[in-house]
């Protein structure tokens, strides 16, 4: 499961050189010939994984994909990101009650790992906050910074 933030680079005519983006990809320390950056448009970034998080899963699909699995790539706004961290965060403090259950749900299925409200469960949410925490960070450096564009956020499972 994926979470990944594209970022629009693209270089127009009208654009001052200040206002342009520089994008170089090289392997091997060489410029690579097949890729022209005039013609990239985005960047697109990892910026989360999760492997068998089951809960986490059915939150993305339950809120941001409206109970539709099937691996298809999803548009998650930071509001919805800022909010499934603050829910992570709420399952933390409520550890081992029926809050989990009813707010933050395991859910079983292929690949999906165990369904128990373990160390495993706490543990991805964990990750969950350090990932969302460090997206968030980088947003509101972004927004301090007048005239560079963000970027979108995308949730994808992979089976």
């Amino acid at each position: 499961m994926y979470l990944s933030k594209r970022t629009y680079v693209k270089n127009w005519n009208f654009q001052n050189d200040e206002e342009k983006h520089k994008v170089t990809v090289k392997f091997n320390g060489k410029s690579r010939k097949d890729i022209k950056p005039k013609r990239i448009s985005h960047i697109v970034e990892e910026v989360g994984y999760w492997r068998k998080a089951n809960h986490i899963h059915s939150w993305f699909v339950e809120n941001i994909q409206k109970g539709i699995d099937e691996c298809q790539e999803s548009y998650v706004s930071l509001e919805r990101l800022t909010e499934l961290r603050d829910l992570c965060k709420e399952v933390i403090r409520y550890k081992n009650s029926e809050f989990n259950n009813d707010n933050l749900p395991t859910s079983s299925g292929f690949f999906f790992g165990g369904t128990e409200y373990n160390e495993y469960y706490y543990e991805d949410c964990k990750d969950t906050i350090k990932i969302l925490n460090g997206i968030l960070k980088e947003e509101e450096i972004v927004r301090d910074t007048k005239g560079i564009y963000s970027g979108e956020y995308y949730y994808q499972a992979s089976w």
